[in-house]
């Protein structure tokens, strides 16, 4: 991911509607081969990862690509598309066509 792309993702975020406080669950009660948004907590704040993952036996991949992710998330709750800053600002065109 270029740095031009990881602004574009950082912005779209600010702009998300406050949705942290529905349905986190407990990283610890998160199920495997299912999409799911995680959430990490750092510096007193949440921050949800803008894509779905899955949760697999050597730890978290990409829903969409199966690569590794190198995340520690502390909290979990069911992947919804409009979850996403991906989805929410920039569009499906762009989320969808993998450019990010």
């Amino acid at each position: 991911m270029t740095k031009l792309e990881l602004m574009k993702v950082k912005d779209a975020a600010k702009e998300l509607p406050d949705h942290f406080a529905m349905d986190w669950q407990t990283i610890a009660s998160a199920p495997f081969d299912r999409d799911l948004e995680v959430a990490v907590f750092d510096a007193g704040e949440t921050h949800a990862v803008v894509f779905p993952c899955r949760r697999v036996l050597r730890g978290w991949v990409s829903a969409e690509t199966a690569a590794p992710v190198a995340i520690h998330p502390t909290h979990w709750r069911e992947w919804q598309a409009s979850n996403s800053a991906l989805f929410v600002v920039l569009g499906p065109g762009i989320a969808q066509s993998g450019d990010l």
